[in-house]
């Protein structure tokens, strides 16, 4: 008579060929096997995705480190550039043509009303230099026909401020030809009714950057730049000049300048008239 031995569990000799060996085994059988890859796909991706968000945050930690402290402006400033991008116009820098001392181009934006209706602004755009030109034009506007411009830039929230002061009042804007306008001061210069530049004047445009206080995520940052560019772009319509402009500015780094042509500041309808080149004494 043949005794039959029972199965114990582990026993892979007893078991049917083909079973699954284990509770794992065995639960995973009941899936289709394409279920089962996609799964374990969508698992790699989830811990992907996790490893790159850690990498993502210690980048910004350790940029945010850079920051001096005690240095930090609210709103997206854009800054006064020391390097100089390949101009437009090759060979030619317009900086050669500054008549302004650079001490005085550095200080806070000034006001001074001369002949003809023409209200200089000169220095740099710091914030606060919007309420303080609203002062001005609440005092003596109704002596002002045109803003003058001589400015390496500044806030850009005061710089889109002044400018529809500017358009609201009816007022033309101009850079004459030995002025600078750089980085947000175009900006200002767009809010004229009627823009006027010199064939000498360098006026130029650069990326903003944002010296907001503490750190940022990479996805905040990202949203606040598109938040940005899209205010700046809507801002240039409004005013009828071509966004396009802010093309030169997105593909130049903070600390230079594209200066644009004559012939640009056509085309991109930044100057609507032209100014005789100024003779020299």
């Amino acid at each position: 008579m043949t005794t039959e031995r029972p199965v114990m569990a582990g026993d892979a000799a007893a078991a049917p060929t083909g079973a699954p060996r284990n509770a794992v085994l065995r639960y995973l059988a009941r899936f289709d096997d394409g279920l089962v890859i996609r799964w374990a796909f969508f698992g790699m991706l989830i811990g992907t995705l996790g490893v790159l968000g850690m990498d993502l945050y210690e980048m910004s930690a350790r940029d945010a480190a850079a920051i001096p402290a005690g240095s930090a402006i609210d709103e997206p400033v854009l800054p006064p550039a020391v390097e100089t991008a390949t101009p437009s116009a090759p060979g030619r820098d317009p900086r050669e043509f500054l008549t302004t001392d650079e001490a005085a181009l550095k200080g806070a934006m000034r006001f001074a009303l001369g002949t003809g209706g023409v209200l200089a602004a000169e220095g740099a755009i710091e914030p606060g230099a919007a309420e303080r030109f609203a002062a001005e034009i609440a005092a003596r506007g109704e002596y002002v026909k045109t803003i003058a411009l001589n400015s390496p830039g500044g806030s850009l929230e005061d710089a889109m401020a002044m400018s529809r002061l500017i358009r609201d009042q009816g007022f033309a804007t101009e850079v004459a030809d030995g002025a600078l306008c750089a980085s947000s001061c175009p900006l200002i210069m767009a809010g004229g009714v009627e823009r006027r530049a010199g064939a000498r004047a360098a006026i130029g445009v650069h990326q903003f950057y944002s010296a907001g206080e503490g750190p940022k995520g990479p996805a905040q940052a990202m949203s606040d730049a598109q938040a940005t560019t899209a205010r700046i772009t809507r801002h240039l319509t409004e005013m009828g000049v071509d966004p396009a402009l802010w093309l030169h500015a997105l593909d130049t780094p903070p600390r230079a300048l594209d200066y644009v042509t004559v012939e640009e500041l056509g085309e991109y309808r930044l100057a609507t008239v032209s100014m005789p080149v100024a003779k020299q004494q």
